[in-house]
């Protein structure tokens, strides 16, 4: 199974979302990182048909390539329709709900109008859609409020429904825009790791501007910016990358804000000695301590988009 990315176009107005963007999909968990307005949600709406695609050839193509449907021919989701939706599930940043509705009942419902009627898990499995539901809203912690009402639910609650509404009918391209949003540490390590064992069998989209979020379960690693993809490799690929342009230095306050005005700054840690700036570049101050042994995504997120 892939998903191919074939040099997406996307213009609004005179504003380019997105320029040129290409890439291959196979089974794996993705993340797609970048600053706000980098233009993930956009790649994430025209991939789930959200938005429609630039006209004409040069605005590029999205595939969808799966032995068992096309003997391996490429196909545009555009021709597959409705057939490729069900396919995917998505969880958007945020989504209007019927506020009396309770998460059980919204589940339902999200069921009907995604047709699904019974589930094939893992093991072949069968499931009813109500078996399913139960063992969702489990996974996301709110078996204890399913019959409450939606509208009384906290904005991370809120995200937890939504995550569980994606993986209805157990999707086998799973596309989550910013999916830890409102969510405590807790609730964000739960569901971080409840993805990292679905991605066996699926082709998992993960964007966000939070490192953290994928820095330990991402296969791969997609640095958009300004619509265009500037790099990607796996995590160690891209931290490796980073050598000789992370470094320390230990400084006074008043040093701490001339530096933050001449480099790039990231963590600043209160030391016994004064405060430990990491700082960020091609370039470092001389008396900069390079750093070597533990460089991390935080790292390349600094370098390419602060």
């Amino acid at each position: 199974m892939r998903l191919i990315i074939d040099n997406i176009h996307k213009t609004y107005g005179t504003v380019k979302a997105l320029d040129g963007i290409s890439y291959k999909f196979k089974p794996g968990i993705y993340g797609i990182l970048g600053a706000n307005g980098a233009g993930k949600s956009t790649l994430i709406n025209l991939i789930t048909d959200n938005v429609k695609r630039d006209s004409g050839e040069e605005a590029g193509g999205i595939l969808f390539v799966d032995n068992l449907i096309t003997t391996g021919k490429p196909v545009d989701i555009l021709d597959m329709g409705a057939g490729f939706r069900q396919l995917v599930g998505y969880m958007p940043q945020q989504q209007g709900f019927y506020e009396d509705f309770c998460p059980k009942a919204f589940l339902k419902y999200m069921a009907h109008i995604k047709g699904i009627k019974r589930v094939r898990g893992r093991g072949g499995i069968v499931k009813t859609v109500d078996d399913q539901i139960d063992d969702l809203l489990a996974i996301v912690n709110l078996t204890s409020v399913q019959y409450q009402k939606i509208g009384g639910f906290s904005g991370g609650m809120k995200q937890r429904v939504l995550l569980a509404q994606a993986l209805l009918g157990n999707p086998r391209i799973l596309i989550l825009d910013e999916p830890t949003a409102g969510l405590d540490p807790k609730e964000r390590i739960a569901i971080r790791n409840y993805i990292s064992q679905l991605s066996r069998n699926k082709i998992i989209l993960f964007a966000t501007h939070v490192v953290s979020d994928i820095e330990c379960i991402a296969d791969e690693v997609l640095l958009i910016k300004k619509g265009k993809l500037i790099r990607h490799g796996t995590p160690v690929e891209l931290i490796e990358s980073m050598q000789g342009k992370v470094g320390e230095i230990t400084c006074s306050m008043s040093q701490a804000a001339l530096l933050q005005k001449r480099f790039k700054v990231g963590n600043i840690r209160q030391r016994k000695e004064g405060l430990a700036l990491r700082i960020v570049g091609d370039r470092l101050p001389a008396e900069a301590v390079i750093v070597e042994n533990n460089i991390d995504l935080e790292d390349v997120y600094l370098y390419y988009f602060e």
